[in-house]
């Protein structure tokens, strides 16, 4: 009863922080002509809610598709539908058809955030809840310690409910994988696809999802269940797809993606160096740039399809989405949030290297966050975020190879076990110089003018010290991949 009690808690106060953040501005406020992605996801509702199906993805008078156009999976398209419908029986002004374009009201506002306050209670916190109450071997203080900081993630507050997004993609993801750590590989797979066929962006996921579950048929056995299984879920992936696509019968055509601003990606921080464009052609550097993703996620999906494990399969989850967001070819800011969110499913385990992460994923956010007003949502939920993880955690205390999972690493290198000696002490004050290197960041972006001659310099420093983190974070999840030992903490795949 008790823990019931702290989860309401808990949750109570995570919204009160998302009702506080939600009163700020959003994305594009009072900037025409393109407004930002607020103006999308109206526009969006107002496309679908006055033209016939045939029309959500094509260009025509009544579409102007360089105007916002729908560049998402029909699932977001389904949903900005229903949104619409309920915004006609409150104002029809709100979804009219070309006259609505940049409508701006505080009613309209309140309508805005709260779909986005729905979706969070119905879908993303929900998932979070029932995937901290079914950790095994944890305390019930633990689990709602790892609720509360899961939560109070400020990347995925202050993108959600001040820039504007909703968190539909990233929680049926998660519900994903609560499935999977149920055994309910068919109801996982549907899951992932409704994520799939909501944003595109879940590819990010898609190949620890594939790698699990394959790994599994064959540990089963190619000849008998794992036969079965196997057949089963790509059955169900099959009817999944049907069902999202169905409504638009043979004139559904493909979209193409984003790429702004200044990101924290490898081929962004390069820039600052070399000028890839000017020495490789685009058809090169998008051959590059697969290669390198390729390359780099390999190892651990390969060591996830002999040895599928749910603890390998969340590992591999971060892994493989920070490979993509550090290497594709075009990728958008908000994409660390792909990575943060498998992330957050490993911060009772790792809870210090979880909290260092979370908090450079936000941090890397901060030229987007500048650009809405959202400077004070920032400055205020990042410390709290930290604060909460260390009451919950003591995160300092936190820092031997055992507690970073890399007991196993440091054994195999028999030559230097007395180099681990001093590497608490190392840990804490790289994070404590990545703490301050961040804040003078934060502070100097925010109110310091930039050189005439280097306008972009706060957001080009800003992209490559994230950029240099999330490096050293993959080679991280990938050696704790790596050496993590095959049967440890794992029941029995039958």
């Amino acid at each position: 009863m008790e823990k019931w009690s702290l989860m309401t808690v808990t949750v109570l106060l995570a919204l009160t922080v998302r009702w506080a953040v939600s009163l700020g501005s959003y994305s594009g406020a009072g900037k025409p002509p393109m407004y930002g992605d607020y103006e999308a996801q109206r526009h969006w509702q107002e496309i679908t809610y006055n033209l016939p199906i045939r029309q959500w993805y094509f260009n025509t008078s009544d579409n102007n598709l360089l105007y916002w156009g729908l560049d998402y999976p029909p699932l977001t398209a389904y949903h900005s539908f229903v949104c619409a419908y309920i915004a006609k029986l409150i104002n029809p002004d709100w979804v009219a058809l070309h006259t609505s374009r940049g409508y701006e009201s505080q009613p309209h506002k309140l309508f805005m955030r709260t779909t986005v306050f729905v979706a969070d209670l119905l879908v993303y916190i929900p998932a979070v809840i029932l995937y901290c109450f079914s950790l095994k071997e944890t305390s019930a203080k633990k689990k709602v310690s790892s609720a509360l900081c899961i939560l109070l993630y400020p990347g995925l507050i202050l993108i959600d409910h001040g820039h504007f997004q909703y968190p539909l993609s990233l929680g049926l993801a998660l519900w994903a994988v609560l499935c999977l750590c149920h055994d309910w590989d068919l109801l996982g797979s549907v899951a992932f696809c409704l994520a799939l066929n909501y944003k595109q962006m879940e590819l990010y996921h898609s190949l620890p999802f594939f790698c699990y579950l394959l790994g599994k048929c064959f540990k089963k056995g190619l000849k008998g269940k794992g036969l079965v299984l196997l057949a089963k879920l790509a059955g169900t992936v099959l009817l999944s797809f049907a069902a999202c696509w169905l409504p638009f019968g043979t004139d559904v055509e493909q979209i193409i993606g984003l790429f702004e601003d200044k990101v924290a990606n490898i081929w962004c921080s390069l820039s600052v160096l070399i000028k890839i464009k000017n020495v490789i052609s685009p058809r090169t550097q998008l051959k590059l740039s697969f290669a390198v993703t390729f390359l780099s996620l390999l190892p651990a999906c390969i060591k996830l399809t002999v040895q599928p494990s749910l603890r390998g399969f969340k590992f591999a989850l971060v892994s493989c989405a920070l490979s993509f967001f550090l290497f594709s070819f075009q990728v958008h800011e908000k994409s660390i949030l792909l990575v943060s969110v498998p992330v957050c499913l490993v911060i009772n385990e790792i809870p210090f290297m979880a909290t260092w992460f979370l908090l450079v994923s936000t941090f890397s956010l901060l030229p987007l966050l500048l650009k809405d007003g959202l400077l004070l949502p920032y400055a205020v939920t990042t410390p709290a975020f930290l604060a909460a993880c260390l009451a919950s955690f003591s995160i300092l205390d936190k820092t031997s190879a055992e507690d970073l999972q890399l007991k196993a690493f440091s054994l195999s290198l028999k030559g230097y076990t007395s180099c681990f000696k001093a590497f608490p002490r190392i840990v804490r004050s790289l994070f404590l110089l990545s703490l301050s290197l961040m804040g003078i960041l934060s502070v100097l972006s925010a109110a310091a003018p930039p050189p005439q001659r280097l306008p972009d310099l706060f957001p080009v420093a800003v992209a490559v010290l994230s950029c240099l983190h999330f490096l050293l974070f993959l080679l991280y999840f990938n050696v704790v991949i790596l050496w993590d030992s095959k049967n440890k903490g794992q029941k029995k795949i039958s």
